[in-house]
């Protein structure tokens, strides 16, 4: 794993301790919805139907999506909890992401 991606991680674990994220499909959906969102990032690993059904939403509601090579297990590592979405929901928190992921 590369330092960005090994950053990105550990900036994912400030953001949820900051209560910056929401975590899953339905806390990421919902947060998309009441326009909280800011970034998605998917795991590399969920099922291409829902990184379809999320990336119909992200662009609905013009929020960036990364499709990111980082598997759940470590996503889920990083932030306390198995998660394959992952929805930043501060400004400054997704643009370093998009920096790190890009």
């Amino acid at each position: 794993m590369d330092n960005d991606v090994k950053s990105a991680l550990n900036l994912l674990g400030l953001a949820r301790r900051a209560g910056k994220i929401s975590l899953g499909f339905d806390s990421a959906e919902e947060s998309v919805v009441k326009k909280k969102s800011k970034l998605i990032i998917t795991a590399a690993d969920i099922s291409e139907r829902t990184f379809s059904a999320f990336a119909k939403k992200a662009e609905s509601n013009n929020i960036n999506i990364i499709a990111s090579d980082i598997p759940m297990t470590e996503l889920g590592a990083a932030v306390g909890k198995l998660v394959g979405v992952v929805s930043v929901n501060d400004e400054g928190f997704a643009k370093k992401l998009q920096q790190l992921l890009a």
